[in-house]
């Protein structure tokens, strides 16, 4: 982020939304970064000589990719579960960190069903001949598979496990609940599944408010111009974008390379130090646990 002025920090220079550019300045551009590494680092008297833009702008993005993977960089979002009891995934969703359930302002964490199925259910006549669309595709519709689940209503029969969430559509799995259960699937509570772009959530979340921990892929649904990186991780970018142009040139030292790749991995671990919000007050806060008497 450039410098501006205090009145444009704060008040976006009294335009709607005023607070856009409030704690901006922790973090650099991905334009700023291209423009800083095509002035300082490029041209025909620098060790990687002359660069296209385009291909520094796509190792910065490459780059930026590996620091939210690396350093799993958590979003968060909140939506309300409809009917279908499906919740569709962000644009830039990577991997899920935590899904909770946001009961009166409090979250409860759900588990993950991997042996819960879904499928698309393919319409048939009454000979169970397949139907097809004008196109000659196959018309899909809704499967009982998930309109069982969809329909189930919240199980409340004895023993301890009473309150189970969806996914118990037969009585098989009643009988294996109590006498051959999974232990790592033993769960009171409503579970989920990705499946493809969607969440699919077990009977109990209809109309409950989800929230979805995330990590990034730091993309921002491809806006160039909202992709920013924290200024305590920019120089790990130069350093990337530096060893990925080196290593695929020909006629480059193999020494060059391997410490370009040197510096790179040094500046990944200083940012990943300076990232890992270590503070004092934290840590003095810790160390007076040591106090504690164990009875």
């Amino acid at each position: 982020m450039g410098y501006i002025s205090a009145y444009q920090y704060y008040t976006n220079g009294g335009v709607a939304p005023t607070d856009v550019n409030q704690g901006s300045y922790q973090y650099a551009t991905l334009a700023d970064i291209v423009n800083s590494f095509m002035l300082y680092y490029t041209g025909s008297d620098k060790q990687i000589g002359i660069v296209p833009r385009h291909e520094i702008l796509f190792h910065a993005k490459r780059g930026i990719k590996d620091l939210n993977f690396k350093m799993s960089q958590i979003k968060a979002i909140e939506m309300e579960v409809g009917d279908d009891l499906k919740f569709i995934l962000p644009n830039d969703y990577v991997n899920w960190v935590r899904i909770s359930m946001n009961i009166n302002g409090r979250l409860y964490k759900l588990n993950e069903n991997r042996t819960a199925n879904s499928a698309l259910g393919y319409l048939q006549d009454n000979n169970l001949e397949i139907l097809f669309d004008i196109d000659g595709e196959v018309m899909i519709g809704d499967s009982d598979l998930d309109l069982s689940r969809i329909n189930q209503t919240q199980y409340t029969g004895p023993g301890i496990y009473s309150g189970c969430y969806g996914w118990c559509v037969d009585d098989v799995w009643m009988f294996n609940r109590y006498f051959g259960v999974n232990p790592s699937d033993m769960t009171i509570g409503p579970t989920f599944r990705i499946n493809g772009g969607v969440i699919d959530f077990s009977t109990g979340v209809s109309g409950q408010k989800i929230v979805l921990e995330y990590i990034s892929d730091g993309m921002m649904g491809g806006d160039d111009t909202q992709i920013v990186v924290h200024k305590f991780a920019e120089e790990f970018i130069y350093r990337h974008i530096k060893f990925a142009i080196l290593n695929q040139k020909r006629g480059i030292p193999q020494y060059e390379k391997k410490e370009a790749m040197r510096e790179r991995k040094a500046e990944y671990n200083n940012a990943k130090i300076m990232l890992s919000d270590i503070h004092p007050s934290r840590l003095l806060m810790s160390l007076r646990g040591q106090g504690k008497w164990i009875k």
